[in-house]
């Protein structure tokens, strides 16, 4: 009930909850937000048993483009998130309000047919309760209220943070609590790969789920390998931030989809499904008939799967070890590679669109001349934006730089969040 909520969000450890999902700074504003939530779930669908739920936005550190040929990451939750108010309805019917996109609207559980589109809010919402059935699991009808400022179109992954909430929500509400996070994580793959034909891998949602600095191996995608990495950031006196370009890749899924396919051509050549399952030095000396049989980009971006795998487990050993300077080498390296290697700074359908190159540039321009730092692409690519990690004393520098140039509220200074995908009341 209401009054148990406003109770619940008023104690001691809620607040000290709020400090570690979104820095102490943002504490009592959080408070203010999961209040104001409440209040508008109440008006929608009245006042009744009602449950808390948040999972954040993801930031990858290195790791571009590896998780769906089964390869390593590194990544982290981040300090923005999507949060939702929700309650089990007893129907067959879920309806859902989402304030920051304003949408309304229910799905019926008798009818989990994906559009002919296969895109949008709806169908994603219905191939997360199809993967729900299709994996053995239990759904019903709920309503949620649910907001959420974690950038949108731009590679923080704003779907699968939304997907891992109502993941936590359909666990919670109707399976008990017995589902472990590798599962929502296969959930939301399956809704993506179904439902928006989209071929994602289990980056984004293991991120989103897991919580904290995580390390994936995903050579065997059923049983993703994950370890997190007691690491703070902030004892470096460095600052995480992501910078929006301006232009979401919403509507770039061929691009996006096109990376997958590539990687595993040149896997094909070899009888294998996924590059993490051929030798590097197999392709090298074999190089001219898997040029012929994949094509060269092909050949190029799976250099890029072999050669960042190998950062990946170097820039966890720099971490473990304190070497935080190889660990910001690693981070230039990979986003080298992914310039050169890769190819997902922008799209070929509009070469004259190049804000991740034009922000990249810039970056690095800025960063040659303090000699200190470290940029690369983030998350998938082609538009959206750009990470860059630097010393405390150049943020403010730096944003007024980057800013002046892309436009004002553009970046941004995050931290990673120590818990991921959560029922608030259960963590309390």
């Amino acid at each position: 009930m209401k009054a148990d909520t406003q109770k619940l969000l008023d104690s001691v450890q809620t607040r000290r909850l709020m400090g570690a999902l979104y820095g102490e700074a943002e504490a009592e504003h959080n408070v203010t937000r999961y209040k104001d939530l409440v209040e508008k779930f109440v008006q929608e669908f009245g006042d009744k048993e009602m449950k808390m739920f948040s999972s954040p936005g993801r930031t990858e550190i290195s790791g571009n483009h590896t998780d769906h040929n089964h390869g390593r990451v590194l990544a982290g939750s981040i300090n923005l998130d999507c949060v939702g108010i929700a309650a089990k309805n007893g129907s067959s019917k879920v309806n859902i309000v989402s304030e920051t996109f304003n949408q309304r609207f229910t799905v019926d559980l008798d009818d989990l047919a994906p559009s002919a589109k296969m895109a949008g809010t709806v169908d994603l919402v219905k191939g997360l309760l199809k993967g729900f059935k299709e994996k053995g699991y239990e759904i019903g009808g709920f309503d949620a209220y649910i907001t959420s400022n974690v950038i949108s179109a731009a590679g923080v992954s704003s779907s699968a943070a939304f997907e891992m909430l109502l993941c936590s929500m359909l666990n919670v509400f109707f399976n008990d609590g017995k589902m472990d996070v590798v599962a929502y994580a296969h959930v939301g793959k399956y809704a993506e790969n179904h439902y928006w034909n989209k071929s994602s891998g289990l980056l984004d949602q293991m991120a989103c789920a897991v919580g904290g600095l995580i390390t994936i191996d995903f050579y065997d995608p059923q049983n993703p390998v994950v370890e997190q990495i007691p690491f703070d950031f902030g004892s470096k006196n460095h600052s995480l931030i992501i910078v929006n370009t301006g232009k979401g890749h919403a509507d770039l899924s061929a691009d996006y989809s096109s990376v997958p396919q590539e990687m595993k051509k040149v896997a094909e050549y070899f009888g294998k499904e996924v590059c993490a399952q051929v030798k590097e030095e197999d392709v090298i000396a074999d190089l001219a008939k898997v040029r012929e049989y994949a094509g060269d980009r092909s050949v190029m971006r799976a250099l890029h799967f072999f050669e960042e795998n190998k950062r990946v487990e170097a820039e966890v050993a720099a971490l473990k070890e304190d070497r935080f300077e190889d660990f910001l080498s690693g981070i230039t390296a990979s986003g080298n590679s992914s310039w050169k290697w890769l190819q997902n700074c922008y799209t070929t359908a509009d070469v004259q669109e190049q804000g991740i190159s034009v922000a990249l540039g810039l970056t690095e321009l800025f960063i040659a001349g303090k000699g200190r730092g470290a940029c690369r692409i983030h998350g998938g690519g082609f538009a959206g934006v750009i990470m860059a990690m630097l010393p405390n004393d150049l943020v403010d520098e730096y944003v007024e730089y980057i800013e002046r140039a892309l436009g004002k509220g553009n970046a941004y200074r995050m931290s990673i969040r120590p818990y991921g995908a959560i029922c608030v009341d259960q963590e309390v």
